[in-house]
């Protein structure tokens, strides 16, 4: 299952796990209620078969998807499309990523403003809440492949920070505090 910790700002190279010195892990139910993040886990092998995810899929409006192959090989402009993928973000809508191969990182904040790093590896599926800062790093292997879903046509906007003034951003800061209280 999806492992995450809440990392430290000070680092020379954003492919290292990060931990806190003690490290501060953050179990899948904190991460959630931290963060509303939602994670699943299936075998990439058979998931197209699988009963959970297929259902996961209707059930949440999935109904469209591609995939994407990240690496230096794979990807035209791979240190540009990193550092971009790098710059903390929101959304309009949720990010969902099933990962097929390789590993990498989401790092989201929680409602303190503090960094929760997630490692992703193959079988992983992420569900980023709209509205809430995030950023994708590749770690050290420098290689994943992910299967990005979409609630209808793929919006690929994303909103630099600061963003505290748009419409998602607050109903997501809403919903937060609500499942806090």
């Amino acid at each position: 299952m999806v492992k995450s910790w809440y990392m430290s700002s000070i680092y020379d190279d954003e492919r290292n796990e990060l931990h806190l010195n003690p490290p501060s892990f953050v179990t899948i139910e904190e991460l959630n209620a931290k963060t509303g993040v939602l994670c699943w886990k299936f075998n990439p092998k058979d998931v197209d078969e699988n009963k959970e995810f297929i259902e996961l899929k209707r059930s949440r409006g999935y109904t469209y998807e591609d995939s994407v192959e990240i690496s230096p090989e794979k990807l035209p402009g791979y240190h540009d499309k990193i550092k971009m993928f790098f710059a903390e973000h929101i959304h309009t809508d949720e990010e969902i990523r099933f990962i097929e191969a390789g590993s990498g990182y989401f790092d989201v904040r929680d409602l303190d403003d503090k960094w929760i790093r997630i490692l992703v590896e193959a079988g992983d599926l992420l569900v980023l809440p709209a509205g809430i800062y995030h950023r994708f790093t590749c770690d050290k292997n420098d290689y994943i492949k992910a299967r990005r879903l979409f609630i209808g046509e793929p919006v690929w906007t994303p909103y630099n920070r600061p963003a505290d003034d748009m419409e998602e951003r607050k109903k997501y800061i809403d919903r937060m505090k609500c499942q806090k209280a």
